[in-house]
């Protein structure tokens, strides 16, 4: 056996010294070199992340929204259809990122308008997140909003027009109101509530949506003395849209908490489940009703019943039961069918169902609060300051969307013109837009389908 000595062992000093060194400053450095809790640190960055994933699933919206519209208008404009909703997330990224993201959560302006943050830093956070992680989720709320109002205004608007339109709402309109509520305004104040965007994103792109189409006019041959219901090209296609909405949903609602760890686990959780059982609420209330008002089981007043369902719940999913939930999302089913029979008994043309779908759903989604919210509903406690509250916001809300859609539009009408010529339409905004065809060989002729 070879004997171990001293010499043989001098090598060591190499490695051990160094390394006992290192361990000595590795545990006595924290104390000196930096004040930063692990613990928070990697809470911090489980939420960070959530709120990331949860804004990537939100984005994947503006995908459901495009096939939405596209699979219920006419081929001829399926080009035009995906190039706004495109146009759509672009305008508000750059818009958001200038100005708007500042007008909704910079610092306080009476209540009214946010003054700081213009061209948004890096620096600072927002609601414990990386600022940069908040302001990406704001964004893609923003882009929704945007996206809302192609579908009421689809296969009649020039191109250059609903470009302008995008940047407005997404870069003023939407930020200046989304302050009052999600900002720390008058609103907020008063104790209006919306957690995750009845009002602040879908009754204000319903409102703008409902504008435009007046202002716009019906598509020829839509009503009138030889009027007739005008068939979308491809049920696939929207149905396909639809379940990818549904599945955005789960990032925007439960998202919407910004938090995963600790108890808010607890939070995302109702708010999903609430989320999924308010829209399947709402496929059977619009089936069945939809069934007995025309006779048949009709697919599109189905899927519409999805959506209004879920833009029913979006404002109270953290307020109610799963049981109340089911409660909404079936008179979400019932308001988006006959909400679209309103709309034809006015000629008003809206071609996805858009302003059934989320302004008279994002308003009652917003009443259900004041109604069943378990903390302030009137239903649930008997109290009616949350409900006046409520109340007042959506009239507020109104009241902007309505007087600044009416400037927006007005003005884009008189400077550029807001409307294609009879001839463009009848021959599709794919070709006279953008000289492009999305189904290159078809065999049916441009503007005869």
């Amino acid at each position: 056996m070879k004997t171990i000595t001293l010499s043989s062992m001098k090598w060591l000093r190499w490695v051990m010294l160094p390394a006992a060194a290192a361990v000595i400053l590795f545990a006595v450095s924290p104390a000196f070199a930096q004040d930063s809790d692990p613990l928070a640190d990697a809470i911090r960055g489980v939420d960070t992340l959530w709120v990331i994933v949860a804004a990537c699933l939100v984005f994947f919206m503006q995908a459901g929204f495009a096939l939405v519209e596209a699979g219920f208008t006419r081929s001829k404009n399926t080009v035009n259809i995906l190039f706004k909703n495109v146009m759509d997330f672009v305008f508000a990224s750059l818009g958001f990122w200038a100005i708007g993201y500042a007008f909704m959560f910079g610092a306080d302006g009476a209540g009214f308008i946010g003054t700081s943050d213009f061209f948004l830093s890096a620096s600072g956070a927002g609601e414990g997140l990386p600022v940069l992680a908040f302001w990406f989720f704001q964004l893609v709320f923003a882009g929704t909003a945007a996206t809302i109002v192609s579908g009421a205004m689809a296969e009649r608007t020039r191109f250059v027009s609903y470009l302008a339109y995008s940047f407005f709402i997404t870069a003023i309109i939407y930020p200046i109101a989304g302050h009052w509520i999600w900002g720390g305004g008058w609103l907020a104040n008063l104790g209006f509530l919306d957690f995750a965007g009845s009002t602040v994103v879908h009754s204000i792109g319903g409102w703008l949506a409902l504008i435009g189409a007046i202002f716009l006019g019906p598509r020829i041959g839509r009503f009138g003395k030889n009027g007739k219901t005008i068939p979308g090209h491809s049920v696939t296609f929207a149905t396909l849209g639809v379940f990818i909405l549904w599945l955005g949903w789960f990032g925007f609602n439960p998202g919407s908490q910004l938090a995963i760890s600790g108890e808010n686990a607890d939070a995302v959780a109702l708010v999903a489940a609430n989320t999924n059982l308010a829209a399947a609420a709402g496929a059977v209330s619009a089936l069945i009703l939809a069934w007995i008002l025309f006779g048949k089981p009709d697919i599109g007043y189905t899927l519409n019943g999805i959506l209004a369902g879920l833009v029913a719940i979006t404002a109270p999913c953290a307020f109610v039961t799963p049981v109340l939930s089911v409660l909404i999302g079936l008179v979400g089913g019932v308001l988006v069918v006959l909400g679209m029979v309103w709309l034809e008994k006015l000629q008003i043309d809206d071609p996805v169902g858009a302003v059934p779908v989320h302004l008279m759903n994002g308003i009652w989604g917003t009443l259900a609060v004041g109604l069943f919210a378990g903390d302030g509903g009137f239903f649930t406690t008997g109290g009616t300051t949350l409900l006046v509250a409520q109340l007042i916001g959506i009239g507020a809300v109104a009241a902007w969307c309505i007087g600044t859609g009416v400037i927006l539009f007005g003005a884009i009408k008189t400077l550029t013109g807001l409307r294609v010529s009879e001839e463009e339409e009848i021959q599709g905004l794919d070709f006279t837009e953008h000289g492009a065809d999305a189904y290159a060989g078809d065999a049916i002729p441009v503007g005869t389908d």
